[in-house]
């Protein structure tokens, strides 16, 4: 998936303390390539227990950030960028502002856009939110790296 991605693969770099890689997703096939790509994160919450991280890139109206998210449609909606940021993280070096959407009551969603797709944060609880304005995360395309990631347990948010 990572070399033949035609969209970034999202990997926060470095993992915030005490934080894994989960797993791994993509949609796409072989012949139109690899339109969204997802990596997932497990570690610890701010407030309670364990926290999972998804973050996804991928191109306008795909909708894989959206169904993980609990949306209706493909996108974030209209208008969720109205207004300031809810958050800034580093994207290759640069900051990208990220605004809350309403997704589903038990996670917290964060959309915006770099290169040119979608970039969604999606965090659960909804309280590990927060890690996101928090943490700083900074992040890399996976395709332009060969990492040492530290991998745990795969996600339970991708078993669906």
């Amino acid at each position: 998936m990572r070399k033949t991605s035609l969209v970034p693969v999202w990997l926060p770099w470095p993992l915030p303390s005490g934080w894994l890689v989960t797993g791994f997703g993509e949609v796409g096939d072989e012949r139109k390539g690899i339109r969204a790509s997802l990596v997932a994160l497990s570690g610890p919450s701010l407030t309670q227990g364990p926290a999972d991280i998804l973050v996804i890139a991928e191109e306008p109206g795909i909708g894989l950030g959206a169904a993980f998210a609990g949306l209706d449609g493909a996108d974030p909606g209209e208008g969720f960028d109205s207004g300031p940021p809810n958050a800034k993280i580093e994207v290759l070096g640069h900051p990208a502002p990220l605004w809350c959407v309403n997704g589903a009551a038990d996670r917290a969603v964060y959309a915006g856009e770099a290169l040119g797709n979608w970039l969604w944060v999606i965090a659960w609880p909804a309280e590990a939110g927060c890690l996101i304005v928090l943490a700083e995360l900074s992040l890399i395309d996976l395709r332009d790296h060969d990492l040492d990631i530290p991998f745990g347990a795969f996600s339970p948010r991708l078993e669906d």
